[in-house]
């Protein structure tokens, strides 16, 4: 169905990437691309500072690795890491990347996600392509 899915895929305890990607999988066409896309929220500094030296590169490599082997599993998979907020940032790799479809994986909302507002709920609102949320 779709030539090019992105998938954001978040370590969060509560996110269902497996089932994002088994839904990716079902959508794409045959020889169709799908992009895992992990976002590294920015620490803010004085955070930084309490850390070990090389934690954050430690961190980004582990989450690179990880990020490789899943896309590794998924035929036409690419995995890629980049750094931002969240929400805008995928919207923004998908205004650049042009995906077909987003398949996002979505959490129960607590009190924060309703006064705030989650990434998925971002991405829903603000994706110039098809969206399709696993919770």
């Amino acid at each position: 169905m779709y030539k090019h899915i992105l998938v954001p895929i978040s370590f969060e305890e509560g996110r269902d990437a497996a089932g994002a990607l088994k839904v990716a999988k079902l959508l794409a066409d045959e020889g169709g691309r799908v992009t895992l896309l992990h976002v590294i929220e920015r620490l803010p500094s004085y955070a930084v500072s309490y850390m070990p030296q090389d934690y954050l590169k430690n961190a980004r490599k582990a989450i690179e690795e990880e990020l490789s082997q899943m896309a590794g599993d998924v035929p036409g998979g690419e995995a890629i890491v980049v750094d931002g907020h969240a929400g805008r940032t995928i919207l923004d790799w998908a205004e650049e990347n042009d995906p077909d479809c987003i398949v996002v994986a979505s959490h129960r909302p607590g009190m924060q996600n309703l006064l705030l507002g989650s990434t998925a709920t971002q991405v829903v609102r603000h994706a110039a392509c098809a969206v399709h949320v696993i919770r």
